[in-house]
């Protein structure tokens, strides 16, 4: 009996010394987390210390000692902070000092900037990186290298000055010198380089470990771009031209027009071609080339972020919801006016019928790319067109999961992807131990419904909890600028 008693006592003890004890911490106990890795893992406690995640284990009892702060889980979803892969602080330069708070408040806790001054561009990643508790973690391309004529020229309000114009293929290797010294994260090709200034472009970057995204030159074809070194692609442009019937003809139609308008503004060359190829392209889309091309892009790792925002606003049109007015409060008042009065105007107007072919193509191309096992990130093009940044976010995942994608298939699009592709998946990207605490904790499950990523309770950066009440005061702080 005496040997039964101590044999207890050696059990209390042992059960005891098993609660861990973690000091100026927060513990988030009997969570439902998610992500790509492992899904969907109910019953978890994960205690965060300092700005890393140090320990996820099924809930038990754990102690917290110091300036340490509890949560209770019960009925809500832990995910990992959300990207937006493409966005523009520069192209309305007065709203970019809104858009930290905007991106926090809405559980974007990285951006990817995929063109603009580089000045401006990398004043945003400065600040960032000086004060990573209280921004988004942001990445930069600099300027759109374009050839010439270039289009973001500045020559009218909607073409402000995002492009350097590129003369030559020396220019183009100084500027990709220039802006490597400076501090870029990656580069950003665009429509009007001519193939040897792109080949140039992309084999600096890679001897520079910079990768390359962009629209595919007008010069050239997809699988070229490619095959030539194009990481990622940005809003699918102009894959419909390589995916038709006659592609080749297109293209040597595209290369005249390109030699003959050398004199035109940038922006008006570039819409010309597209509407004199789009509609026609789309049309006579051919099966069989597009199982090439697609094959091409998931062999060579060339990335899509297809920005289905921006690319079926027109059609879509989330701004006229009553939800997205509202959101324009949010924005420096002149701002938020011109929103309003502009989204007003457009909503009068039906989409015209070469809107709805591109945005129905655009949405099927989206699922074939995704069959094709080309991967997706999650991005807006934002602030364009009425986009309000943080929320246009959630607003790519809904029309991610409509396209075809799974809602945990647009989770790592937004989430993991990104870490991937700036070989940061061993620091974000995953609710796991060692990773950074960037995260958020959710009311609802996204993976029941896409849109609940919206249900926000709290969000974490670089460790720091930004607790509802927190989140509200951000929002109040932008309605009062």
């Amino acid at each position: 009996m005496r040997d039964l008693h101590l044999f207890f006592i050696l059990i209390l003890f042992a059960s005891c010394s098993d609660i861990e004890t973690f000091e100026n911490s927060t513990c988030i106990n009997n969570i439902t987390t998610i992500d790509a890795e492992s899904g969907l893992k109910e019953n978890q406690s994960v205690i965060i210390q300092d700005n890393k995640i140090v320990r996820i284990q099924e809930t038990k009892k754990v102690n917290l000692t110091g300036n340490s702060t509890f949560i209770d889980g019960t009925g809500k979803y832990l995910i990992p902070g959300l990207w937006d892969a493409h966005i523009h602080f520069a192209y309305i330069e007065g709203l970019a000092p809104s858009m930290f708070d905007l991106f926090l408040a809405h559980g974007v806790t990285s951006v990817r900037d995929t063109g603009g001054k580089i000045g401006f561009v990398k004043k945003w990643k400065d600040q960032a990186d000086a004060d990573p508790k209280n921004a988004p973690r942001v990445k930069i391309a600099g300027p759109l290298l374009d050839g010439t004529p270039n289009v973001y020229d500045g020559s009218t309000p909607s073409r402000p000055v995002l492009s350097v114009e590129l003369t030559d293929v020396e220019s183009a290797i100084n500027k990709v010198e220039e802006l490597d010294k400076i501090g870029v994260d990656l580069l950003k090709a665009y429509e009007m380089l001519s193939p040897e200034q792109f080949s140039a472009i992309a084999k600096i970057a890679k001897e520079k470990n910079l990768k390359v995204t962009g629209h595919v030159p007008l010069s050239m074809d997809v699988i070229s771009a490619s095959n030539a070194g194009l990481n990622s692609m940005e809003h699918l442009r102009n894959l419909e031209m390589s995916t038709a019937s006659n592609w080749e003809e297109l293209l040597a139609i595209r290369k005249k027009l390109l030699k003959e308008g050398k004199l035109k503004e940038g922006g008006v060359l570039r819409s010309n071609i597209h509407s004199a190829q789009r509609r026609e392209a789309i049309e006579k889309a051919d099966p069989e080339v597009t199982k090439k091309v697609l094959a091409v892009l998931a062999k060579n790792q060339t990335w899509q972020i297809p920005t289905l925002s921006i690319m079926t606003g027109a059609t879509h049109r989330p701004f006229g919801r009553e939800d997205w007015q509202a959101s324009f409060a949010y924005l420096p008042d002149s701002i938020g006016q011109q929103w309003s009065d502009g989204a007003k105007s457009v909503m009068k107007l039906p989409p015209t019928e070469d809107r709805i072919k591109y945005s129905n193509w655009m949405n099927k191309m989206v699922k074939d790319l995704h069959d094709a096992k080309v991967e997706i990130m999650a991005g807006t093009d934002c602030p364009i067109f009425f986009l309000t940044p943080g929320l246009s976010l959630h607003e790519e995942l809904f029309l991610l999961v409509k396209a075809g994608m799974s809602p945990l298939e647009v989770l790592k699009a937004a989430t993991l992807n990104p870490a991937i592709y700036f070989e940061m998946e061993d620091q974000i990207g995953l609710v796991k131990e060692g990773m950074l605490a960037d995260l958020v904790l959710l009311n609802d499950n996204p993976l029941e419904d896409i849109r609940n990523t919206t249900k926000i309770e709290s969000v974490f950066k670089d460790g720091k909890l930004f607790n509802r009440s927190d989140l509200d005061k951000l929002f109040n702080k932008l309605s009062n600028q």
